[in-house]
């Protein structure tokens, strides 16, 4: 047996005096302490070595104790920790242990959620987080919503408690009273006449005690044995909901702390209303419709019973703030006035990263301003449009507010731009602002004067300046200088439609000329182009049907913002319309005309197989009629070649056989009211078999008389004119004969309202009138117009005047001849336009207010003086129980609805109810007169927002004081942007 060196010191294995003695085949492996061949004395060497550690662990202190534990647990695996826990379970056994510590949190509310009051007060004197978790909302909002307890205000986000509070503070206030007490007060049901002993009495009450512990503990056993899993009452994101009656205005109060009030929101209806819907606010921080504003939810019940319309319910939109550096794509922001007609179709048709702005022009810049701030967020805009009522010299921006060259300098005016521009992008980046107005309609007269001599393909690349003198050209480069932005704006001219959008646009340089990016390219980078066409050709008579629309869908849209409602009506107009197929081609216009009309000529059994024939027939008659046309096109081509250049460059002479041209038309239709109307109207009358009076024929039809002698002379005298057309030949003189004439349109005009007042008269009142109307309105004869729509012409005239004179302006050279004329002409066509303009809004202004007469019951009389109604707003009214707390502590009770009727000289209160129709969502609302204040001795001030009540103002009168509040905060914004002029104005005219 070898040496083993286990009884020596570490120390003497270094020494001289010692060297092992190693074998061939060791005995020992990395340590010469532990031999591994000799089981027996391993295992003997082991036990000493542990008794001597044990030994000294006995010896040490416990802190030393603890030291060697945790370096020994540390230096453990997996299994031998594991091994430790189990002896250290089976040893110091778990016999107590909490359980919110255990589990987790929702199981513990669950547990604490069959406590009575009183044990979760008990529980919460446990522990810091026992009480954190006994005093949840969750835990006593519904025992103080079951009561009737509703808390006056919304909690903090992170304030606990507050629904505990206030129902030990309901408890604490209870008048309770004992059986005793009660049986005294009020009496018993089976009172017996004869007075108990009060032995009896005592008894009686210990079995009535004893009946009302049973009947609890029994319904406390039936609501164990029924009630539902824990968090199946609400789902996700309902603890923070609130409910609103529909079609009443939110009092201030807010409920979002209620419990169970409300559910998730959830898409209905047309999955393409959705995606319009959701298209334009992708890139505005997703707010809704509705930057949307945001909307009080519908039940859910009437979300499923609402059919198709269902999508048009309002709904809350979880609001997501995307922060701008997460954008991908530079959005665009888009201002459209509401003034433009059938706007709500341009709102369906806005392309995704595009910021829509929908302002009302009767607000002011501030309120614009504020309106575009809180739509983009923050973020900058890579271009900015505008699309607002405007012509070639001037844009109508708002109500009070025109942008023009004299204007744009005013303080107000400068300010609001400065800071508009400042949220576009520079234009070393590619900022600019695009203008849908035809302000640069007079860059094609520049091109014709300076390049005359060149070819067609020759001049377009040319860039040139636009000539001082062009008020719309100095308004942009006015507004580039101001903003350091470029501006780009429309460069053709139409009448009667939006069709100059979709021409060529300047190129937005200092020196303006034809954009490089095609027909209409700036407003497509806004709106989908088909939406933009359809728009463009059809507004006008749009926004006759959207009139319609809005008065049958708008009970069911009444809680959406101006914007949402406006992109679901367009949506539903374009996708039940199919407005895109309604735009056909001339030529089949005037081929299904014709096919109609000898179809009616005939009686025909089979109409569609003779249509088909005759159409076939018409199509060949075509054919050979252009191929014919072709051949003689070409031999006048050989002779006209030197020329072409220059008669494809005479805009000016364009202008006025567009003048002549549309001249004629308009003679067609007034000559269709004689022909049509008045000659078998006087027939009649000369028969003795009158359809109409002497006296209704001369009252409805002698003006239009007069007009149609006054322009035959004047399209005699400009189609002479044109026969010798050069280019030195004028019109304006012929223009200014008609301009002094213009007293019969005068006269027309003033007539124009009791001639309508009496064909509806007749119409009503005479049946004989009513079959003729029926039979001459809309056919061929009448160019497919009713008797009133061609009595419109006249005024539509004077706009298409208005329009062509500018285009011959604007390609008259200053040193012409005819230009002296043409500005004189436009000069007095202007101003009858204005003439018209206001006749039109004191018509609009009478009508809405009688109606608004009609409306409130009880009003007094507002047809006085020069009244107009501005603007009206559904509100709260509010009252607090005790005027000397603070305004921040202060907690108001909700009154009743009101509605607030602003004029110009005075602001009428209404109570207003809402009756709600059986089995649908729509309401009628009707108005009581309430009280009516001076504007000139009223004032207003806001409420701050507190806990207990957003969204309110007062208004002060000189005996008393209402406070309101709006649903909104945008609404009462927009309110009191509009109420504050209209009050300035009234001191202004009352000092």
């Amino acid at each position: 047996m070898g040496s083993s060196p286990h009884l020596v010191k570490r120390w003497q294995l270094s020494g001289t005096d010692y060297e092992q003695v190693r074998s061939t085949r060791s005995d020992t492996r990395l340590s010469c302490w532990t031999p591994l061949n000799n089981q027996s004395s391993n295992l003997q060497l082991f036990e000493e070595r542990m008794t001597l550690v044990l030994h000294w662990f006995d010896l040490w202190t416990d802190r030393q104790r603890k030291h060697l534990l945790h370096s020994l647990l540390t230096r453990g695996t997996k299994s031998q920790l594991k091994y430790c826990r189990d002896l250290l379970m089976e040893t110091l056994p778990v016999t107590q242990v909490d359980l919110t510590a255990v589990l987790p949190r929702f199981l513990s509310l669950y547990v604490m959620s069959f406590l009575s009051p009183r044990d979760l007060c008990s529980a919460a004197q446990v522990s810091w987080h026992w009480r954190m978790l006994s005093e949840q909302d969750c835990l006593w909002a519904s025992r103080c919503i079951t009561r009737g307890w509703f808390l006056p205000y919304t909690p903090a986000e992170k304030e606990y408690g507050a629904w505990k509070n206030h129902y030990v503070s309901c408890v604490s206030t209870l008048d309770w009273l004992t059986p005793r007490e009660a049986a005294e007060q009020y009496g018993t049901l089976n009172q017996q006449s004869t007075l108990m002993t009060e032995e009896e009495e005592r008894r009686k009450e210990r079995r009535i005690r004893q009946m009302i512990r049973d009947k609890l503990q029994e319904d406390k056993r039936q609501s164990m044995s029924t009630r539902r899993a824990w968090g199946s009452y609400t789902k996700p994101g309902a603890a923070r909901g609130g409910s609103t009656q529909t079609g009443r205005p939110s009092s201030g109060i807010t409920s979002s702390s209620w419990p169970s009030l409300s559910w998730p929101p959830r898409t209905v209806g047309s999955p393409s209303l959705c995606q319009s819907l959701d298209r334009g606010q992708t890139m505005s921080a997703a707010p809704s419709r509705d930057r949307v504003q945001t909307c009080s939810p519908s039940s859910e019940r009437l979300n499923n019973a609402s059919g198709a319309l269902s999508s048009f319910t309002s709904r809350p939109a979880l609001t997501h703030t995307v922060p701008p550096t997460h954008l991908t794509h530079p959005v665009l922001l888009l201002l459209i006035s509401n003034r433009i007609p059938a706007y709500e179709l341009l709102l369906s048709g806005v392309k995704a990263g595009v910021i829509v702005v929908l302002y009302d022009h009767r607000g002011t810049l501030s309120a614009l301003l504020a309106q575009v701030e809180r739509a983009i967020i923050g973020q900058g805009a890579q271009r900015l449009g505008l699309l607002a009522p405007g012509g070639t010299e001037e844009i109508h921006l708002l109500h009070r507010c025109i942008l023009s060259e004299r204007t744009l300098l005013n303080p107000d005016q400068r300010d609001f731009w400065e800071k508009l521009s400042g949220w576009v992008a520079p234009a070393e980046e590619g900022g600019g602002i695009d203008i849908f107005s035809p302000l640069a309609a007079c860059g094609r007269w520049t091109l014709l004067e300076t390049h005359t001599s060149l070819s067609l393909s020759q001049w377009l690349p040319f860039s040139v300046s636009f000539p001082p003198s062009a008020p719309g050209a100095a308004l942009i480069q006015t507004l580039s200088s101001l903003t350091g932005l470029e501006v780009r704006t429309p460069m053709g001219l139409a009448t009667g439609s939006f069709q100059n959008i979709l021409s060529e646009w300047s190129d937005g340089s200092v020196c303006t000329g034809l954009s490089n990016q095609g027909p209409s390219a700036p407003a497509l980078q806004f709106v989908c182009e088909r939406v933009l066409q359809g728009w463009c050709r059809q507004a006008e008579w749009m926004e006759e049907a959207l009139g319609a629309l809005r008065g049958h869908l708008g009970p069911q849209l009444h809680r959406l913002s101006l914007e949402a409602r406006g992109r679901a009506l367009g949506l539903f107009l374009w996708e039940k319309m199919c407005l895109e197929e309604l735009c056909v081609s001339r030529d089949l216009n005037e081929a299904l005309i014709e096919g109609l009309t000898a179809l009616t000529r005939q009686r025909e059994t089979r109409p569609l197989e003779f249509l088909a024939g005759f159409l076939t027939r018409w199509t060949n008659d075509k054919e050979g009629e252009e191929s014919s046309g072709d051949e003689n096109k070409r031999a006048d081509d050989f002779s006209s070649a030197p020329q072409s250049s220059q008669i494809a460059l005479d805009w000016r002479g364009a202008a006025a056989r567009e003048l002549h041209h549309s001249e004629c038309l308009y003679l067609g239709r007034l000559g269709a009211v004689l022909k049509v109307y008045q000659e078998p109207l006087t027939a009649a009358l000369n028969s003795n078999r009158a359809i109409l009076s002497y006296n209704d024929i001369r009252m409805v039809l002698s003006p239009v008389t007069q007009i149609l002698e006054l322009n035959r002379v004047f399209q005699v005298d400009l189609e002479a004119r044109l026969q010798q057309w050069g280019a030195e030949q004028c019109v304006g003189d012929v223009l200014v004969k008609l301009c002094s004439k213009l007293r019969v349109y005068t006269n027309y005009l003033n007539n124009y309202t009791t001639a309508i007042h009496t064909i509806d008269k007749c119409r009503e009142t005479k049946p004989p009138f009513r079959a003729f109307l029926k039979r001459a309105d809309r056919t061929l004869s009448t160019h497919m117009l009713s008797l009133q729509e061609l009595l419109l012409c006249p005024l539509w005239r004077i706009q298409e005047y208005v329009t062509l004179l500018q285009a011959l302006c604007l390609h008259t050279h200053t040193a012409h001849p005819d230009h002296t004329h043409l500005s004189s002409a436009l000069n007095t066509l202007v101003t009858f336009r204005e003439f018209t303009q206001k006749l039109k809004r004191n018509s609009e202004r009478d009508r809405l207010i009688e109606q608004t007469q009609q409306m409130i019951q009880g009003c007094p009389n507002l047809s006085e003086g020069n009244r107009q109604l501005i603007i009206t707003q559904d509100a709260a009214l509010l009252r607090s129980p005790d005027e000397q707390i603070p305004d921040s502590l202060r907690i108001y009770e909700h009154v009743s609805d009101v509605g607030l009727f602003l004029f110009n000289d005075a602001l009428v209160l209404t109570r207003r109810r809402v009756h709600h129709t059986p089995f649908t969502l729509t309401y009628q609302s009707t108005h009581t007169f309430l009280a009516s204040v001076a504007l000139c001795s009223l004032s207003v001030r806001e409420v701050t927002h507190t806990r207990y009540v957003c969204h309110a103002f007062v208004l002060e009168g000189p005996c008393r004081s209402w406070v309101c509040a709006t649903e909104r905060g945008e609404e009462r914004e927009h309110f009191l942007s509009v109420l504050r002029p209209a009050l300035n104005a009234a001191l202004t005219v009352h000092q």
